[in-house]
């Protein structure tokens, strides 16, 4: 506790995962795990924000559903980055926490500052539903096939059964 310069050392570096001989999962594959799941981490953070920034910004006769719609995504989007989070740090790994790392690796593009149309929100939205449910199945499948089944459990039954109920909420308003 002494360390008080500027910089001070880390207990752990970013990108490293520590020894954890119980969880029965080698050092490469938790590796493998906790760096897909960082990415599909900083990219639900992307789309969580997403969501409130629609939610702030609708406007139009569909207000009011919008509004409440994405104010409940955003929270279930929300409950995602926890449970993402916890898995990166439980494999002993690090999860991205900040604003600035989500924007530097997020695959999701920056929406403008506008207010748009709630359709052009509507597409943008299942664009990064989108993007996050290709990365999910895609990890999931590794997880598995490296022998980490609870990384792929978190991908399937949290991260894609999520996104692709929010899908459907939210696609049905382009009919």
């Amino acid at each position: 506790m002494k360390e008080t310069s500027k910089n001070p050392k880390p207990t752990q570096q970013f990108g490293t995962v520590r020894k954890h001989e119980f969880l029965a999962l080698s050092e490469k594959v938790r590796l493998a795990s906790v760096e897909k799941l960082n990415q599909v981490l900083v990219d639900t953070m992307s789309l969580r924000d997403l969501y409130k920034k629609h939610h702030w910004q609708v406007a139009g006769p569909t207000f009011y559903q919008l509004h409440l719609l994405f104010d409940k995504h955003y929270e279930e989007q929300s409950e995602l980055v926890d449970t993402i989070a916890e898995r990166i740090q439980a494999l002993g790994g690090i999860a991205y926490a900040m604003a600035g790392d989500v924007a530097e690796n997020t695959k999701i593009a920056r929406p403008p500052k506008d207010r748009e149309e709630p359709v052009v929100q509507i597409t943008r939205l299942l664009e990064a539903h989108k993007i996050i449910l290709a990365e999910s199945r895609k990890y999931a499948e590794a997880a598995g096939e490296a022998g980490d089944e609870g990384t792929n459990d978190l991908l399937v039954s949290d991260v894609v059964r999520t996104n692709e109920a929010q899908v459907w909420f939210v696609s049905e308003h382009l009919q």
